[in-house]
């Protein structure tokens, strides 16, 4: 096909452009906002939609992430090597997606309803938090959407390969030769949901989201701290307790 200027802006250009939104927000937050790259926690003021609602999301999150990268990054000559024929392969994805959509769906509307109705927590949202918010919940619906139609084999994204067509045009950004052909001829659905992506990725250091990339995974190798509480040491003064540094007493 006839790539129009419009087409090689959005599927040439713009992903490049929202990469690097990502990463010269992310390092101005580090160097000129650390102390405010932080979830900005508001379980003080409500803990019991929180509990259910925050789980809910981020485990649907990662099913979410871990399927795009999968179906995206994975070429499909190397599932079929692997003996994951094209059938099982689409009923996998299906499965798999429609159920971390709609978790990860739940969780954040619950989210969003908890800051609604909660006074002190919609008191504490900003409007980046709303933006956010926003974006967030429009990548996910036209997510479940293409995954929808898919699943039925209604209209055009029904009986599209994306795997034949968007997977090779995601791997073509990596090399830094975009393919924006591939991605120009996909169904609306799927562009919109990458134009959406690219939305979230831009304002994605912005936000609250930052937090994911400060995830504490050093908590697990720290060092043990030794402790020595009144009782141990009037009763026993041998008798020590050792917990992770950092961790709640």
């Amino acid at each position: 096909m006839t790539l129009t200027p419009t087409d090689v802006f959005l599927w040439g250009a713009l992903p490049y452009l929202a990469v690097g939104l990502l990463i010269t927000g992310t390092v101005w937050r580090f160097r000129y906002d650390r102390f405010g790259w932080t979830t900005r926690s508001s379980e003080l003021y409500e803990s019991r939609l929180l509990r259910v609602g925050s789980p809910l999301f981020h485990c649907g999150l990662l099913l979410v992430v871990a399927g795009h990268v999968i179906g995206l990054l994975i070429p499909e000559s190397w599932t079929d090597a692997a003996g994951l024929g094209e059938d099982g392969y689409h009923i996998m994805a299906l499965t798999l997606g429609i159920a971390a959509g709609v978790m990860t769906l739940g969780g954040i509307a619950l989210l969003i309803w908890r800051r609604r109705t909660r006074g002190p927590v919609f008191l504490a949202t900003t409007r980046n938090d709303k933006l956010m918010y926003v974006v967030l919940v429009a990548a996910l619906v036209t997510g479940l959407l293409t995954t929808f139609l898919n699943a039925s084999g209604t209209g055009a994204a029904g009986d599209y390969d994306y795997r034949g067509s968007v997977s090779p045009w995601v791997r073509s950004l990596f090399l830094l030769a975009p393919e924006a052909d591939l991605m120009a001829d996909a169904p609306l659905a799927y562009r919109a949901h990458a134009l959406v992506a690219f939305a979230l990725i831009a304002v994605f250091p912005y936000t609250r989201l930052v937090h994911a990339f400060s995830a504490p995974v050093g908590y697990l190798f720290r060092p043990y701290m030794v402790y020595r509480s009144r009782a141990a040491t009037a009763g026993d003064p041998g008798r020590r307790a050792t917990t992770r540094a950092g961790a709640p007493r």
